[in-house]
C-alpha cells in the first residue's frame, strides 16, 4: 500500500488538491502497478508562518523559489540571552 504525503503552504484549492491527488494516484498506479484503492495521500497544510528558508519565514518572504537575503542582510536576533 503506497503512502504519499505532501507538505503544502495553505492557499491552495480543494479543486487544486483534488487534481494533485488524482495525478498522483493515477502515476503511483502506472508505475507501482497498484490498484487505485491501495494508494493513501496525505496532505498537510502549513501556514506561511510555519515554513521557513534560511531562517526567514514564507510569511516574511522567505520562499525556496524566490532569492533569499544573503547572511549579512538577514535580521539579528537583538536579544541578550
Amino acid at each position: 500500500m503506497p503512502i504519499i504525503q505532501f507538505h503544502l503552504l495553505e492557499g491552495r484549492t480543494v479543486e487544486q488538491k483534488r487534481l494533485l491527488a488524482r495525478r498522483i494516484c493515477d502515476t503511483v498506479c502506472e508505475v507501482l502497478e497498484v490498484a487505485p484503492q491501495s494508494v493513501r495521500i496525505l496532505i498537510n497544510e502549513m501556514k506561511k508562518e510555519e515554513y521557513s528558508v534560511a531562517g526567514i519565514t514564507a510569511a516574511d518572504g522567505g520562499l525556496g523559489n524566490r532569492q533569499v537575503p544573503n547572511a549579512t542582510n538577514i535580521p539579528q536576533d537583538q536579544s541578550d540571552d
